[in-house]
Parts: structure tokens; sequence; C-alpha cells
């Protein structure tokens, strides 16, 4: 390198270390825009580093431009190509999203934002968020998550108002089922998910088929993701008695096991981990439930795809009782 280069080099790295503590002002925000836009933290984990590694070329920084809307634009496009690429490639199995701790807050929404910051990132609302289109994802995002107005938001997506008010209204139509059954987050929710939960492996643990039973709602559903790479069942289980005879007969089969209590996406989930000889069996498991307006269990997911389980907090372990 010559001389004027290295002098030249060493009068960017001010400015380039600038930057970049200013992409990690932003990183949270950032990365829960890519959450709730793939459902998947390690998506999210990848189109964060691209969005930055654009952003440190672009340098939106030297023209003047706010840094977040600059990076929220770049993120959601990113996010929108990715979803596209997955719908292309197909998947094996049930898709589920990642569960992820989400207790940090990231998004700061205007007051005309529908969903609080809570919710968006909850785990039946990016189930739900899995009927839209891409383009659908990300302006319910922008419209009723972050707030933004139409125009805000046709620039953000480089399309027309009149793009945005239809994608907007399918939106709102394919969330319908979602806004109708959602349950407000509150301690009581937390607490009653918890102890369903625990009644719940209590009865399936003992093989007791009848008590498990009895926890769940009559259409309660069930769905396993694998990933392709572990067992889950390949179509989603329906009806109380199907969902406990199948998580009974999982139980009798397992390994030495221990499990750790979670806090993922607002609500208790556990966390297990099995040794069994048999490599379809998953090492680690997610198993986490919802509940219906009456306390009843209406879905129970069970997350063993090893991408979809990079976010985990660590927690310590308690065996599991012998079956």
């Amino acid at each position: 390198m010559t001389t004027t280069m290295a002098a030249k080099a060493r009068s960017l790295e001010p400015r380039n270390r600038a930057l970049g503590q200013a992409l990690d002002d932003h990183r949270r925000a950032v990365w829960g825009i890519c959450y709730r836009m793939t459902g998947v933290a390690a998506d999210a984990d990848d189109l964060v580093q691209e969005t930055f590694a654009r952003a440190l070329t672009a340098r939106p920084d030297r023209s003047g431009e706010p840094l977040r809307p600059w990076l929220a634009r770049v993120a959601v496009r990113l996010a929108i190509d990715l979803l596209r690429r997955r719908r292309v490639r197909g998947y094996t199995g049930q898709w589920l999203p990642s569960p992820a701790s989400t207790d940090e807050p990231d998004l700061e929404p205007t007051p005309d934002a529908r969903y609080d910051t809570a919710e968006s990132a909850s785990y039946a609302f990016l189930v739900a968020l899995e009927r839209l289109t891409p383009l659908q994802r990300a302006v319910l995002l922008l419209r009723d998550v972050l707030g933004h107005t139409v125009r805000e938001t046709a620039a953000v997506l480089s399309t027309t108002e009149g793009a945005v008010k239809v994608a907007h209204l399918r939106a709102r139509r394919a969330m319908e089922g979602y806004d109708a059954s959602r349950l407000p987050a509150s301690p009581a929710l937390e607490a009653r998910t918890r102890e369903a939960l625990e009644g719940f492996i209590r009865a399936i643990l003992a093989g007791d088929v009848a008590s498990a039973e009895a926890l769940l709602a009559s259409n309660a559903r069930a769905v396993t993701d694998g990933g392709g790479k572990y067992f889950a069942a390949p179509r989603v289980l329906e009806g109380a008695s199907n969902v406990a005879r199948f998580f009974v007969g999982i139980a009798r089969g397992r390994g030495e096991g221990r499990a750790a209590w979670l806090r993922l996406n607002g609500l208790p989930a556990l966390r297990v981990d099995l040794e069994s000889p048999e490599p379809r069996v998953a090492p680690r498991t997610v198993l986490r439930l919802d509940l219906d307006a009456e306390g009843r269990i209406a879905r129970i997911d069970v997350i063993a795809a090893p991408h979809k389980l990079t976010a985990l907090p660590e927690a310590p372990g308690a065996p599991l009782p012998r079956p």
C-alpha cells in the first residue's frame, strides 16, 4: 500500500467506526423486523448481516438520509426476497416459526399501530402471518405493527399507494381468524399456560391418555416440525383424542432426557433434551402451546428442526421422570 493510500485508509477509519457503532445501535430493531418478516431467528440473523453489509457499501450516513428508515427499507426488501425463495424451495413436513426470547424491546411502533411490539412477536401471530404472501406480510408489518402510513409503506416497498391498500385489505382478511381468537398478553395468561403445559407433560409421561385429553379443547390441534431431519407427524393432528394419544405414544418411546422451562415469544415453553440411540429422534425439542378462551389447550407446537432452535436462551435442565 502506498503512503497516500495508507493515509486515506486511516482517515476513513473514524467514519467507518462511527457508522459501525450506529449500525449496532439499530441492530435489535432491524433484527425485530427481519424476525417478524421471516419467522426464523437464524434467517433474521443473516438478513441483519446482509443489511449492514449493504449499509457499509452504500454509506447512507453520507447522503444525509436517516439511518433507521434506510435499514428498515433494505431489511424488508431482503426479507421479501427470502420469503419468495422459501416458497419456491418448499419444505419437508409441517412448517413452524422459530421460537425465540422476545423480552428485550426492539420495535418502536407509532400510536397508529394495530398490534403492539409484544403481540407482533408472539408465536400465534407469527403462525398467522404464514397465511400471507410476502408482499402482504410486509405491508401488514409496516402498516399494523410499525404504524406506517400508506404513503410511507409504498415508499419502503417501491410500489403504489393503491397496491399497498389492496395488499393491506387482503392481509387483514387473512388475519381475521387470528384476530377473532387472540388473547391479550397478561401475567394471568402466562400462569395459565404454564399450568396447562405442566399438567399435559405430567399426563403424557404417566401414560394417562384420559388426563391429557381432558386438558385439551375438543378441536385441539398439534403441529410438529422436524425440518425433514427428525421424526415429526406428516400432517396436522386434529381432535383431543388424536392429539393425546399421539403424545402419550411419543413419551413411551423416549430415551433419557432433561427439560428446562423457558420464556419464548412471551409465554412459557419447555425445552426437552433427549439421549436416544435412534437417529430420527431429535436431541433437542421445544414444546409450547396456546390456550383458548376457556383455558383449554387449543394448539400444541413441537419444534425440532435444528435451524429453528438457534435463538434459545441457555437454562439448566432437570431430569425427566422415567416412563
